[in-house]
């Protein structure tokens, strides 16, 4: 066995692809601690900064104390308590849904949700560039499964009009991870109720930066349940908590109860994470300066970008990817950062189609002005 897999391990090596497991000696912020040095962090998804805030700390070391450290079970055996309620009404809330359902994590929700909706003899149709879990949760529904053309709605209502099935699901990601894009929403909304599609919308890169009060591209363009009836969002990103949630009707909340897998049969997240990320919502709904200031430095990274000739794509989210000429250059430039003090993210294939490896920057309203024009001046460097 060992041989047959070190040959695609080396193979990998040799093709630039490998990926390595960095260890962070410190808490997520903007600054990391990494063999001793002290570096700068442009690779998380800590988009507001609350992942070591002290308010949500202290509310995590209360639900310890109240609830310990682990729920013991999964949410239908004894697993569900009164923290994991509260949340999901919370939640409910904050999106304007009825209803709201907590998962352990994104994937977890993503797998859950789509098994749970569509089968065999149904149609599930996404976007090209929807996250893993999207794809994942697609094919092993065992729906007939396609893909559209990135963000192309005409290409979309084709595969509609000829998709055979007794439901079709329509798939997006809302801010799409690698580009830091947005779905067509609207017109992706419109499309599937001409052809009676559902459409679900996993918005885990928008929830906490998005709209007025943080609650998303689905709020910020005001599409209403019956035009977005799946939203999905995630907990560990802007929040700076873990897990996952699924918001919309009764009957949608008590159909995952029933038949998301990924749900049913795995242990509840701790308590102590519910009592956490209650209070990560409050700062996300009242702190309007995050947002306000993230927007500022999104600003101020693509203008100094452009002045300096990197190649950046169409986003103006907290997802600033610059293009790289060869996976080579991509991983040589993510080791001179690295020396100058700045940690990237490198993505390569087939996290990103051939030919598109980027450096994932990733901007947080923890970041000063400052440390984006000091990495602005070590990408000009590099």
């Amino acid at each position: 066995m060992d041989k047959l897999l070190q040959e695609n391990l080396d193979k990998r090596r040799q093709n630039h692809l490998y990926r390595s497991r960095v260890r962070v000696d410190s808490s997520c912020s903007n600054l990391l601690s990494i063999n001793g040095q002290s570096v700068h962090n442009f690779c998380s998804n800590d988009y507001l900064g609350l992942a070591d805030h002290k308010t949500i700390s202290t509310a995590f070391k209360t639900g310890v104390d109240e609830y310990g450290v682990g729920s013991g079970a999964s949410h239908l055996i004894s697993g569900h308590s009164k923290a994991h309620s509260e949340l999901e009404e919370q939640l409910a809330e904050f999106t304007g849904r009825p209803k709201a359902l907590l998962f352990s994590s994104g994937y977890m929700a993503n797998m859950g949700v789509i098994g749970a909706l569509v089968g065999r003899g149904d149609a599930v149709i996404e976007d090209y560039l929807n996250h893993a879990s999207l794809i994942d949760g697609g094919l092993l529904s065992r729906a007939k499964f396609q893909r559209y053309k990135h963000c192309d709605t005409k290409d979309l209502d084709h595969k509609l009009t000829t998709a055979k099935g007794l439901r079709k699901l329509v798939v997006t990601d809302g801010v799409f991870s690698m580009d830091g894009d947005l779905a067509p929403l609207v017109n992706l909304a419109n499309v599937s109720a001409q052809n009676n599609a559902w459409l679900m919308v996993d918005d885990a890169h928008g929830l906490g930066v998005l709209g007025k009060k943080g609650a998303g591209i689905v709020d910020q363009l005001n599409l209403s349940i019956e035009q977005v009836p799946v939203l999905m969002g995630t907990l560990g990103k802007a929040f700076g908590t873990y897990g996952a949630f699924v918001a919309g009707s009764e009957a949608l909340i008590e159909t995952l109860v029933q038949f998301s897998r990924s749900y049913i049969y795995t242990t509840a997240p701790p308590p102590a994470v519910a009592v956490a990320t209650s209070a990560s919502l409050i700062l996300v709904q009242n702190e309007h300066w995050r947002r306000d200031k993230l927007k500022q430095l999104i600003e101020r990274f693509r203008a100094g970008a452009k002045q300096i000739g990197l190649r950046l794509m169409d986003s103006n989210t907290p997802i600033q990817p610059v293009l790289m000429d060869s996976d080579q250059q991509l991983l040589n430039t993510n080791h001179k950062l690295m020396e100058l003090g700045f940690m990237v993210g490198a993505i390569r294939p087939p996290t990103v189609p051939e030919g598109t490896g980027r450096l994932r920057i990733t901007l947080s309203a923890s970041h000063s002005e400052q440390q984006v024009d000091a990495l602005l001046d070590a990408l000009d460097r590099c």
